[in-house]
Order: structure tokens, then sequence, then C-alpha cells
């Protein structure tokens, strides 16, 4: 059939309570112009983020109430684990409240003055963190991850020669080489089974350990399995496995890709960074065995892990992604190219050139949508990456606003509503104002910041 359905039934409801425009207008003013600052009651389509916003399954919640509290050596955490060991078969599992205190760990660790990390594209806590300790975190994305015009099929892969060079360049200051899959704040591309083999046949030349950034790795498992030579006919399980068989390492935010509200975990082979994260990881999570999180949680983490890797359900996923992709392409909207499994990107810099960088068109773009309609995205530009640790401003490489679509939350009807709102903000782009910030933080400046729109002349 043509028709893409939904492969689940929908058990229970949330009411949405709708707004006018006027309504909507003076709410964001009230927000500061942050859409971060919105009560999430007064948002209608909420894009904002995919992270801890899926919608749980009946099992996941029967697991819920089965959820063993125990201080330590729970059988919830041995659940969780084994689940995690069947598709990445890690050494040591270290459980989080979430991907952002895995990467506290880690690069309290492994990071600090002097040090770099290279990845494709570090996202924004990533590279927060990276940067907290006094450490570099530099971004080495091919050259086509770059144009949100290519329909290159892996624009998520980290470039192999700059890779190299940058290796040579930094001998002695690398701890470990990250890869990030999805690409987040690269418009959520994919990253391909054959680059990471080349990844990891570099860091073996060199001795450097691979971590892997696996937030979305069954989206990217996914996009493997369609677009990759001679993986269509393979099972999202086994190319799962051999993504995670190519690395030493990784941080996750179970948030995303095991369809829970909260959780995540760092995993590692190396037994001495495994006792040091666990001494961090007792300081500020908790005991090893429940690291953060309750009992229940790590339970419904490891439903997730296996519901996850279903074919009908990332059937549906991806393809319901690329049905509003394709529908705002298809009306003019420049969007990143191909669409990404978690997230339709808006090329703000391209859809209003009439707004300077410097008056941070994403930010403009993403509140001109929820003005007209109540969805709320994200901006990807210069907003959340223009700030430099020394306080300097520059221009991000592209100025995105990311539409991120919780995990089986909304029906294809809430889709359409979304596609009309932009028919709508494409008569009215031209009028489109920039913003600037009236205040900041002194980072991660795009969840607090204030705005103030700029009058056109």
């Amino acid at each position: 059939m043509k028709t893409t359905i939904e492969p689940f039934r929908i058990k229970t409801v949330e009411p949405i309570r709708m707004t006018t425009r006027s309504e909507r207008e003076a709410l964001i003013e009230k927000a500061n112009n942050n859409l971060f600052s919105l009560n999430s009651q007064d948002v209608l389509i909420d894009f904002l983020t995919d992270s801890g916003t899926s919608a749980m399954s009946a099992a996941q919640w029967a697991g819920i109430l089965s959820g063993d509290e125990s201080y330590a050596g729970s059988p919830s955490f041995h659940r969780f684990e084994a689940a995690v060991k069947k598709l990445m078969p890690f050494k040591h599992i270290i459980p989080t409240h979430q991907g952002r205190a895995a990467e506290k760990i880690l690069f309290s660790i492994i990071g600090g003055p002097g040090k770099k990390i290279p990845n494709n594209t570090h996202f924004d806590t990533t590279r927060a963190n990276i940067e907290t300790t006094g450490a570099e975190a530099v971004d080495l994305v091919i050259d086509e991850g770059l144009d949100p015009a290519s329909e290159f099929p892996f624009k998520g892969n980290l470039c192999p020669k700059k890779l190299t060079n940058f290796i040579e360049e930094n001998m002695g200051s690398i701890p470990i080489v990250m890869v990030t899959i999805t690409n987040n704040s690269g418009g959520g591309q994919p990253v391909s089974l054959g680059n990471l083999k080349e990844i990891r046949s570099i860091c073996d030349r060199f001795k450097l350990p691979l971590f892997i950034d696996a937030c979305r790795f069954a989206e990217n498992a996914y996009f493997i399995q369609q677009r990759e030579a001679g993986q269509e006919d393979r099972s999202i399980v086994d190319i799962v496995k051999d993504i995670f068989a190519l690395a030493d390492g990784m941080t996750m935010s179970a948030k995303k890709d095991a369809l829970v509200n909260i959780g995540g975990w760092l995993a590692m082979n190396d037994d001495a960074m495994a006792m040091d994260a666990r001494n961090v990881l007792i300081l500020t999570e908790g005991f090893p065995t429940y690291g953060g999180l309750a009992g229940r949680d790590l339970e419904a983490i490891a439903i997730g892990l296996e519901e996850i890797v279903d074919q009908d359900y990332l059937h549906y996923r991806i393809t319901s992604t690329a049905y509003l992709g394709d529908a705002l392409s298809e009306m003019g909207v420049p969007i990143m190219k191909p669409v990404g499994g978690h997230a339709v990107y808006i090329d703000a810099r391209a859809l209003l050139p009439h707004i300077p960088h410097q008056q941070y068109p994403g930010q403009a773009l993403a509140l001109a949508l929820y003005k007209i309609g109540g969805i709320r995205g994200c901006e990807i530009g210069t907003v959340m990456f223009g700030r430099q640790p020394d306080g300097s401003e520059v221009m991000a490489k592209m100025d995105l606003v990311r539409l991120a679509i919780p995990r089986r939350v909304y029906t294809q009807s809430h889709i359409d509503y979304v596609i009309e709102c932009f028919e709508e903000l494409m008569k009215e782009k031209d009028s489109i104002t920039g913003v600037r910030i009236t205040w900041e933080p002194p980072a991660l400046r795009h969840f607090t910041a204030h705005f103030d729109s700029i009058c056109s002349s």
C-alpha cells in the first residue's frame, strides 16, 4: 500500500490547548522571545526536541511497575545491562541519568587544558562538557555535510583526510576520537558503516580509542540498511552490532533511541578508564547499579532497546519524517537534504537571506513559526554555536531550525497542520525581522538567553 501507517494503536491521549496567534505573540514576548522559556501547555506542536519526549509503550509502562528499587545490585540493572550488551557488547556499562551526565564523566577523566577532541560535529552539551574542562572540541565533518542542498546519502561522515591531518598535527593532545550518529548538529545526517570502518583504521594506526555518541544509533542503522551498498538484506540488529564492534566506548542519551523519558549510559572496554568513571559516578550520580536512575527507569530502557530495532517501527519513523521534509521542499522551503531520521532542518539562512547572521535568522524563523502556528522548533546555528570559549562571536557554519519529531507522539494530521503553517509562513517570510540578544549566560546561552526583535527600517 502507498500509505505508511503507524505500527501501533494509541491507548492514552494528552489534550492540546488551542491558542490564537495574538495569544502566542503575547506569550513569546513574556518568555523573552526564547522558545525554551515557554510553558509547554502554550505549545500546539512541540518539535523543540526529540529527547525524552517519546511516548512509551504498554510494555514499558508494565516494566515500570516491576522495577526493583534496591540501592545496590537491583535485578532491574542486570536486565538493563543485558539489553545494552545484546546490541553493544562493551565490557563496562555505566548507567547515568541522561547523556550529558555520561559526557560529563567521560570528559572529566580524559579532558583538560591542551586536549583536543575531534568529531564529525559535536552537539551542544558535548561541546560544552569538553570546553568546560579547558579542552577543545573540533568538528571535522565531510564537506558535503556543510552543504544543505547536497543529496549525498551519508553527510554525517567524519572526513578521514581531515582527521588524519588533524591527528598528525596534534599528536599527544588527542585522548579519543568521537563520531556522532546520527549527526544532530549537521541536520540529523547518518554516518555510513564504511566510514566508521575507515575511522577505526585511522584510530588503530595512531593507537587512539574510538568513542561513539550513539543517541540515534537505530535510526542511523536504518539509513545504512537503506542507503549503503551491501547492507540492504541485513537486519537492523546485525548492523547495530557491527557499528559498536568498531568502537572502544560510547556515550548514550537513552531519551532518544531507547524510547524513554530519562536515562543514559557510558560504556567502554578499558578497565582503568571504567574504574575512574565509576569513581566519578558515585560522587555525582549514584551507585554503579543505578547511576542516577530509578530501577523502573532501567526496566523501561531495557524494553525500549528491544522496540527501537524493530524494522516496521523504523520504516514508519523515517518515512513519516520524510513526509514532512518532502512536503516542505516541494513548496520551496529550503531544508537540509536528504531528510534526516529524527528531524527536519530548515535552512534559515537561505529562507531569510535579508536577515544577516548577526541578527540570528534561525532564531527569527523559529519565533515566526511559533507565532503563526504554535509550533516550537529549535535554532541550531549562530545562537547555539556562535559564542566561543574566549567570549568572541563567530558565524556558525549553518543557521538551521530543527523540527525534532517526538517518537510515537504525533499523527499525520498533526504533520499536515505543520505543513499548512509553513504555507502561511512562506507568504510572510519577507516581513520577518531579525533579533538581538539582550542578555545571555556564560555557557549554553540558547537555553536561557533573552531576545528582542529588531524592527525593520
